[in-house]
């Protein structure tokens, strides 16, 4: 009954942590524009199932989707024994399941063994990759101490709670043999019967007390990393499946207009409908701060895995321009927490003198983007950091006219030209004179 009380605490602990930590990341999320995406729904869900679920993106590059594979599929499978672990629990049970499933439950439990042995493996060459291979997209400018740490604190962790189900298992297995009551038979297990032998020699109660710390470090230590994935990179854990629902279905050379500029120029050309209502308040063109973007650039921003398939595509980052598609949504992440967390406070929130554009991202940086459109085909759960740098160029050319000097050439002769280049309209085809019969 202790155990029952203590395990129910413990539970309801990390349960209200994560249920703040969301509803703290949901109002961040919903300081972006309000947008309606509701089209298409068979597409989307077709990307979810398939880009999301399936890892297709990630097969481009075959070494990394491996091993993530691995580790994608022993944190979904594996979750199942968890739900095991929470009803047991819970009831104060041992192994509920067992006796349901009969010689089945062994079969899962193998199943369960060997997804554990591939996650450790998959994890130590990760580790090696990032720490002592040290693959140069992991090593990049933005990719500072806090980045580092945060990917390798969760391949650690991986691993050892990886070990703790296998040396409860083991221990589980030894008592079952010694017929300690309470111990349901699972019959024999492959992998933790490796290391039985190592704790053989332990008596019964030793036994048990083995046993029952590696249960409880591992449900303890899965329901930590349930509230520490909610402040990490790996929060695209659960949101890259929302992300790739509502990511961009147009055309990738698409880029979208500003209903308000649209009808503006329609309506100077003729173009325009008839209507008696006033026109919409054109409010800020372009964004400066999180909260001139949609909710859905702020959904993606929280999606974000750093892997920097992004930047190591970028042509701009690729010929030493300091643009990075990566560090672009790390920003826009870090100034979202950054205002969620003042107004948690019922601090001043956006109104702290700061914003994304100059306080985060240069202007440098997003006039190095070429609008090519590789970081969105790179991205494994389709984030566009594109969109964020055309909304903040749209920002500094609307608002501030603060584009470079051949840029404005360039806006003034499509003006008054109808073309980029500094002749007149009548004489553009003038060439074609040229062309013999």
């Amino acid at each position: 009954m202790i155990q029952q009380i203590l395990f129910l605490i413990t539970l309801g602990t990390a349960i209200y942590f994560i249920r703040n930590r969301i509803m703290r990341i949901r109002s961040t999320i919903k300081l972006g524009k309000a947008i309606v995406i509701n089209d298409r729904s068979d597409e989307r869900l077709r990307n979810l199932l398939l880009v999301a679920f399936g890892q297709k993106k990630m097969f481009k590059r075959p070494v990394p989707a491996i091993l993530h594979f691995f580790i994608y599929a022993g944190f979904l499978i594996i979750n199942i024994e968890v739900l095991e672990f929470v009803i047991d629990g819970i009831v104060g049970t041992h192994r509920i399941f067992a006796p349901y499933l009969g010689t089945f439950y062994n079969v899962l439990m193998n199943g369960f063994e060997f997804l554990a042995v591939t996650v450790m493996l998959a994890c130590v060459i990760m580790l090696v990759r990032r720490n002592l291979l040290k693959i140069k997209r992991f090593w990049s400018a933005e990719m500072t101490l806090w980045p580092r740490l945060d990917a390798n604190i969760i391949l650690i962790t991986e691993i050892v709670l990886m070990m703790a189900i296998l040396t409860m298992n083991a221990s589980d297995q030894l008592l079952q043999q010694r017929s300690v009551e309470h111990y349901t038979g699972t019959g024999p297990l492959l992998f933790s019967g490796v290391i039985a032998p190592v704790l053989m020699d332990l008596d019964t109660s030793a036994l048990i007390g083995v046993e029952r710390a590696a249960w409880w470090f591992h449900i303890v230590g899965i329901l930590a990393f349930a509230v520490y994935i909610t402040y990490s990179k790996h929060l695209h854990i659960f949101l890259a499946f929302p992300n790739t629902y509502f990511a961009k279905l147009e055309p990738k050379g698409h880029m979208e207009n500003m209903p308000v500029v649209t009808n503006e120029v329609r309506m100077m050309l003729g173009m325009a409908a008839g209507s008696s209502e006033p026109p919409p308040t054109p409010g800020r063109f372009g964004a400066k701060d999180i909260n001139d973007l949609s909710w859905n650039h702020l959904l993606a921003a929280y999606s974000c895995t750093e892997c920097g398939r992004c930047t190591s595509e970028c042509p701009a980052n690729i010929t030493g321009k300091k643009l990075s598609p990566r560090k672009i949504m790390m920003d826009t992440r870090d100034r979202m927490e950054e205002v969620g967390a003042s107004l948690a406070k019922n601090g001043s929130g956006l109104n702290d003198g700061k914003s994304l554009l100059g306080s985060y991202i240069t202007k440098e940086e997003i006039n190095a983007c070429t609008s090519c459109n590789a970081c969105f085909e790179a991205c494994p759960v389709m984030i566009n950091p594109m969109e964020i740098i055309l909304e903040l160029r749209r920002y500094i050319a609307m608002e501030e006219s603060g584009s470079p000097v051949a840029w404005n050439s360039m806006f003034q002769n499509i003006e008054t030209n109808f073309a980029p280049w500094k002749f007149s309209p009548a004489d553009r085809f003038n060439w074609a004179n040229e062309i013999k019969k």
